[in-house]
């Protein structure tokens, strides 16, 4: 997998092997990466990959269940949005970041919209929480989500009273209030 090439590279990749044999080796081994580094990076760039800061549109607030990652992606994609959002993920989604249950979690989750906001500039955040939510039985009980209209209350309320404190610590942002099934579809709240 290695071999050594000299005494001053001793364990160099065989890929690397021909360009340190030169003269002034590590030097020219450095230039020839740098360019590499360089071209890369710009490619990226004109491909649409956008640094670390820069103009973003949202942050996407979502659950941390298995069965809807790929859903909320795909979601997100539709809309447009690939490339174009941060993201986090929290038991719950807005239950997560207002339930008393969970009151710690949301310092950590308003700290970190304050940074997507400072880094990324977004607009609004999107929030998509889900159908059968485990978060929502350990916050609030099985009886706020014992059938599919006492289920869409229970989520309701909690998306409410998240966009009510979104507009109490970020008053310049935007919310969009989801909940999606199992399916895939998006019931949205005003």
């Amino acid at each position: 997998m290695f071999k050594s090439i000299n005494t001053a590279v001793a364990y160099a990749p065989v890929c690397c092997g021909d360009v340190l044999t030169h003269s002034n080796s590590r030097r020219e081994f450095m230039r020839v990466a740098g360019g590499a580094v360089l071209f890369s990076s710009i490619g990226m760039l004109s491909a649409g990959v956008q640094a670390a800061s820069g103009n973003y549109e949202a942050m996407v607030l979502s659950c941390i269940d298995p069965r809807f990652q790929d859903l909320v992606n795909k979601k997100q994609a539709s809309d447009g949005l690939n490339g174009k959002y941060s993201a986090f993920t929290i038991a719950g989604a807005s239950i997560g970041v207002v339930a008393p249950a969970f009151k710690e979690w949301s310092k950590t989750f308003w700290e970190n919209l304050g940074a997507s906001v400072q880094l990324h500039n977004i607009k609004k955040v999107i929030v998509v929480n889900h159908r059968d939510c485990g978060a929502a039985k350990i916050a609030y009980g099985e009886d706020k989500v014992a059938n599919s209209a006492v289920e869409t209350e229970t989520h309701k309320q909690a998306l409410l009273e998240f966009r009510r404190q979104l507009n109490e610590k970020f008053p310049a942002l935007g919310a969009q209030l989801g909940l999606m099934g199992l399916d895939g579809t998006l019931e949205t709240f005003s």
